[in-house]
């Protein structure tokens, strides 16, 4: 009776053991379908209880009971990294550039190499209208400053726009970059300004878009901006022939420079006396130099190009246009600012010299303006949104003013 009462206790002490076993294989079992999410000591853990669970006696088995299973932590998810907001993208030319009903197109003019000179190649962009022209169409050569291109100085004058209401064609040179890294004309330099480079190579391209679009060769005016404006001057100069009026937006002083060095002297402080050494040689009888007609624009918290500028070259063209200018003193306008309504603009004064009716120099001096074309687009570098526009006030100027006769080319 002992004996198999011992037995039974056995045989139901072996059934709960295999029982306790099985618990134990399935907690061990659970934990390793989460073990990624485990760390590595809390799986360390599990196994050992697992592995004492196998090898103890069915005894000490019970005790497992008592073992609560282990939860595995929860990872925690990094939140992404915000990124931070990028600045907004200014606008580019060709974006703020609009579609006219006009043409607008894309060339190049070479000259072929001369002796040891190379040949040369020169980029540029003509608008022509689109309304029907009975009369040969008068030209305005627009050359940009530095770190401009040719679609940059379109978009911020606007010129094409005026050029589409007013019928005239516009053409725009661009420097390359080979020439100058910032797209820089040179000014400075005295072959430059002895006609050579960059005003042989436009003045030969102005011919050649002339005859082309059968434009008319007695009105055809040059404008620029800055540096653009420094070699708008040379080629006025030196081009009479071509050239019936100019604009100088920005302009440094003439003739007083030999190098970058110079030039930007001359920029920031003006010429001293030199300017009207200069310009000697376009007041010689002999040159029969016929004036030329030029509206001077500048800004008067313009720290690139000073103030000083527009009064050495004020006085460089009183004496170049003096057999022409029939006025004693300017006529001055002081025009007030305004801040608001549709066309805001700073306040300005302009100086005018008449040769008879005509307008023959002015001077426009703008208030608060810096290194930037008037009136112009102002999403662009070197535009300025207020007015007065200095593209209508340069092409009012032009429109009065023609080549009635062949002149002597002055070289």
């Amino acid at each position: 009776m002992t004996k198999s009462l011992t037995s039974l206790w056995l045989k139901n002490l072996r059934r709960v053991g295999k029982a306790q076993q099985a618990q134990g294989r399935k907690l061990f079992n659970s934990l390793l379908t989460s073990a990624v999410r485990v760390p590595a000591a809390t799986r360390a853990k599990a196994a050992k209880v697992t592995k004492t669970a196998k090898t103890i006696r069915p005894v000490v088995l019970k005790n497992i009971k008592a073992v609560k299973p282990v939860k595995a932590p929860v990872a925690k998810v990094a939140k992404p990294r915000r990124k931070p907001s990028a600045a907004p993208a200014r606008p580019t030319a060709a974006s703020v550039l609009p579609t006219l009903p006009g043409s607008w197109k894309k060339a190049f003019f070479s000259l072929p190499g001369t002796g040891l000179a190379p040949a040369r190649r020169m980029l540029y962009w003509l608008y022509l209208p689109s309304a029907p022209s009975s009369a040969p169409r008068p030209l305005v050569v627009m050359l940009h400053g530095c770190k401009q291109t040719a679609t940059d100085f379109a978009a911020s004058t606007r010129m094409n726009q005026l050029a589409e209401r007013k019928g005239f064609a516009v053409l725009y040179p661009q420097q390359s970059q080979a020439a100058d890294s910032n797209r820089c004309w040179h000014w400075y330099r005295r072959a430059t300004q002895q006609g050579q480079g960059d005003v042989e190579l436009i003045a030969e391209m102005l011919k050649q878009v002339q005859g082309r679009h059968r434009l008319d060769a007695s009105r055809t005016y040059v404008a620029g901006l800055s540096a653009g404006a420094g070699l708008a001057a040379i080629l006025a100069l030196r081009h009479p022939r071509l050239i019936a009026a100019a604009g100088l937006h920005s302009a440094p002083v003439y003739g007083t420079s030999d190098s970058p060095l110079s030039g930007l002297q001359a920029m920031q402080q003006g010429a001293s006396v030199k300017h009207q050494d200069a310009v000697r040689e376009f007041t010689d009888t002999q040159m029969h130099f016929p004036g030329m007609p030029v509206m001077l624009i500048q800004g008067k918290n313009d720290s690139v190009v000073r103030r000083v500028n527009v009064d050495h070259l004020t006085a460089q063209f009183s004496l170049i246009d003096a057999p022409f200018i029939t006025s004693a003193e300017p006529v001055v306008h002081s025009y007030v600012g305004r801040s608001s309504g549709r066309s805001p603009r700073h306040a300005y004064k302009t100086a005018t010299y008449y040769a008879g009716r005509r307008p023959m120099l002015v001077k426009c001096e703008i208030d608060l303006l810096g290194h930037a074309w008037s009136g112009g687009e102002g999403s662009l570098d070197y535009s300025a949104p207020e007015g007065p526009d200095a593209t209508l006030l340069l092409w009012t100027f032009f429109s009065r003013q023609q080549r009635l006769k062949a002149l002597p080319a002055v070289m």
